[in-house]
């Protein structure tokens, strides 16, 4: 995950998957920058079709049979996705500061980052321990307040800021674009450091656009699928009978979240869930998951769905890895650069 502030959802945007379009340079859980990242994205349902030229620009179309077409590039190792990041950041850095702005490399936090439990949680000694993550989320969003950029943004003038986020992503959101296979269309500004520091570091920005916003896609996709399959809706049948029999009489994973306060929203004391009942309750889902057999169908159908997305969408995930894999060596250069003081 990328991190990012100000991100403005376009009219039209479903709010559920627009972080995976408005996304910021830097590492996974960073410090948050003070930058914006100005997209557009409109809805075309049922219209999945790619317009224009999109020759080794990761098509999203699926034509013909592909259950048996498996990209041909290997994937990047977490080294290596790292690194990338980190030579990302540094050109941003040097560009910021050609403008005559002050950027400073957004590093992992090292607070502990609540965990990722797409469907339901399956750990039981996680929530006892950290419930739902609400502490988590709290030392984190602390951080981020804390970052030194944050604090550098907030410390120009009006106009400087306005400058500065012109500086990071150019004048206009437009001139690149993107449709991904679920039918947004997505636009960016061709220039900004963001841009010049992507095209330097990937040669190809459109096709980088197109193939990473496809891509991206594809997470919500899968988790879209896996939660309409029947084998999932069978198996939280089962996880609400659980979850009954103990007292807590929630239809699904799903259903129980959104009972809970929204993380993102302060409330009184007397109002906010007690860490001690946040933690009970966290755990008779990760137990329930575990007895009925929910966690085993969720990462099943997770697996599943993800192989035949990414082989109905070789394409653009071929073309994505390409462009990271020859991106390396000059990511290597870049932060070897640094290193050496130059």
């Amino acid at each position: 995950m990328r991190t990012q502030i100000f991100r403005r959802r376009p009219a039209g945007t479903p709010g559920r998957r627009r972080a995976a379009a408005g996304l910021l340079l830097g590492a996974a859980m960073t410090a948050v920058t003070l930058l914006a990242v100005s997209l557009t994205a409109s809805s075309r349902t049922g219209d999945t079709g790619n317009t224009g030229d999109t020759r080794n620009t990761g098509d999203t179309r699926n034509t013909g049979d592909t259950r048996d077409m498996e990209p041909t590039a290997r994937p990047l190792t977490d080294r290596e996705t790292a690194l990338l990041d980190r030579a990302e950041q540094l050109l941003l850095r040097a560009c910021m500061r050609e403008h005559g702005f002050v950027y400073q490399p957004a590093e992992p936090h090292r607070a502990t980052a609540p965990r990722e439990f797409p469907y339901v949680i399956d750990d039981p000694r996680w929530a006892a321990r950290h419930g739902y993550g609400t502490a988590l989320r709290a030392e984190l969003d602390e951080a981020r307040r804390n970052d030194p950029n944050q604090r550098y943004f907030r410390s120009l003038p009006a106009e400087r800021r306005a400058a500065a986020l012109r500086a990071a992503n150019g004048e206009n959101p437009r001139g690149l674009t993107a449709r991904t296979p679920d039918g947004l269309v997505l636009t960016r500004s061709a220039d900004g450091c963001r841009s010049t520091a992507e095209r330097e570091l990937y040669g190809d920005l459109a096709a980088w656009f197109q193939a990473r916003s496809t891509v991206e896609s594809l997470d919500w996709m899968r988790r879209e699928r896996v939660t309409a399959d029947p084998r999932y809706t069978a198996a939280v049948a089962d996880w609400a009978r659980c979850m009954r029999a103990q007292g807590h009489p929630h239809e699904s994973p799903a259903a129980l979240r959104a009972s809970l306060p929204a993380p993102e929203r302060a409330l009184p004391a007397d109002e906010e869930l007690p860490a001690a009942e946040e933690k009970e309750l966290a755990t008779a889902e990760a137990r329930c998951a575990l007895d009925t057999g929910l966690a085993e169908t969720a990462r099943t159908l997770d697996a599943q769905h993800a192989d035949e997305l990414q082989r109905q969408h070789r394409s653009a995930v071929d073309t994505a890895r390409r462009l990271q894999l020859a991106a390396l060596p000059r990511a290597a250069r870049i932060t070897a650069q640094t290193a050496d003081g130059r």
